[in-house]
């Protein structure tokens, strides 16, 4: 355990690189390295931002250390996983500690890294999370599902997954989002692959295209877009995710080898075994970030594609609050209206879906065994901030404008 009195936080020492542009412009924070033992974004930031012209920048773009005591050491966390501990809880909890764990620390310099962020700027704001998996991927998105999001995502020619917040505790983008900023994470390949430092610095360059931070010449533009559309395999569809297999304590799980991310599987196909017990799919669909580390409980999830209608419908719906109408329904009421939070009472809401939920920007957390909160991320949205943005005013290929 490390005490809060050993030392003052350094927040320049959380920084990979900073870049201050000579002109006002968007702000583009970088993480990387969130996970030991995912240290591409890091190299690739390491690569990039340094070579930035200043006097070519509009606003400032900052490249972020995540768990450098576990980046030094290769591993995953120490103590505990430094993308599970981002709750409103575990915040309150960190500013009166005495003791910190290794975790903890890390997570106090980066919050006031970001405290210190969020007081000074007025402008749009953007966080990319980098990651890599431990199985052979494409290139991807993650995003909590609020439009300013999926709007954003579409600039880039990769695929798209929403809704892996409903299955994961405390993740950093989460707790970001609950801000209403726009935030996404990039998984560009797996752990070991040289390509995953190639695909994050195309998404850097991309982005700081795509927030109006840099101009990049049409040769560099398409060199970057034409990359990261190889690497996805031509792929750009959004996915949705719909179940996970959750690794219990103590549990002996092995994934049988050989699987990847975006692999179709039919129902009843051999994916693991659990303490020598085998696990079978629940459903013919894609398989998505199968486990092939020692650490961490997510054994593998399950995604399937959603119709452009939907995703076209869901926009129109959220657009002109159909959501107000849910609490006519009996058993959902208002838990925080501010916040976008929703209660569902489930004795009495079972007969609803899960998907009409999502068509309206919900996604669920449960409560207790009776209640549900439902998160609405549209309703904390900070839209104000990028309606100026290129991005948010069209849905055209930006590359070609």
């Amino acid at each position: 355990m490390i005490s809060t009195q050993e030392k003052v936080i350094d927040i320049k020492k959380r920084l990979i690189h900073h870049v201050k542009g000579k002109k006002k412009g968007p702000t583009i924070v970088f993480f990387a390295g969130i996970h030991g033992n995912e240290p591409a974004g890091v190299i690739a930031l390491k690569n990039v931002l340094p070579k930035l012209d200043a006097n070519h920048i509009k606003g400032n773009i900052y490249g972020v250390y995540g768990n450098t005591k576990a980046l030094r050491i290769n591993r995953r966390f120490i103590d505990a996983d430094l993308n599970r501990i981002w709750t409103t809880k575990r915040l309150k909890e960190l500013e009166h500690k005495e003791e910190l764990a290794i975790e903890e620390r890390e997570q106090k310099a980066m919050y006031a890294f970001l405290k210190t962020l969020l007081e000074d700027k007025n402008g749009p704001i953007y966080f990319i999370d980098f990651h890599t998996t431990s199985s052979k991927t494409l290139p991807f998105i993650t995003i909590n599902d609020a439009l300013i999001n999926r709007n954003f995502s579409k600039c880039f020619p990769v695929p798209v997954v929403l809704g892996i917040e409903e299955y994961l505790e405390g993740p950093l983008l989460s707790y970001l989002n609950k801000l209403g900023y726009v935030s996404l994470g990039f998984e560009s390949g797996q752990h070991t692959d040289k390509d995953a430092i190639d695909n994050c610095e195309s998404f850097i360059f991309l982005t700081t295209f795509f927030t109006g931070a840099k101009n990049h010449s049409n040769t560099s533009l398409k060199f970057h877009f034409d990359r990261l559309q190889k690497s996805a395999n031509y792929t750009s569809d959004v996915y949705e995710v719909i179940f996970k297999y959750h690794i219990t304590p103590k549990e002996n799980f092995k994934m049988i080898p050989g699987f990847k991310s975006f692999q179709p599987i039919k129902k009843g196909t051999l994916l693991a075994n659990s303490n020598d017990q085998p696990i079978y799919a629940s459903y013919s669909y894609e398989l998505f970030m199968p486990l092939y580390q020692n650490r961490g409980n997510d054994g593998f999830f399950i995604i399937r594609k959603i119709l452009p209608f939907f995703l076209r419908l869901s926009a129109f719906l959220r657009k002109i609050k159909a959501d107000n109408l849910l609490t006519i329904l009996p058993g959902i009421t208002w838990y925080n209206k501010p916040e976008g939070v929703l209660r569902a009472n489930l004795k009495i809401t079972r007969f609803m879906a899960k998907a009409i939920f999502h068509v309206l920007g919900y996604r669920n957390k449960q409560e207790d065994q009776t209640h549900l909160l439902l998160y609405n991320r549209e309703r904390v949205a900070r839209n104000d901030l990028y309606k100026d943005a290129m991005w948010y005013k069209t849905q055209k290929n930006l590359i070609d404008q």
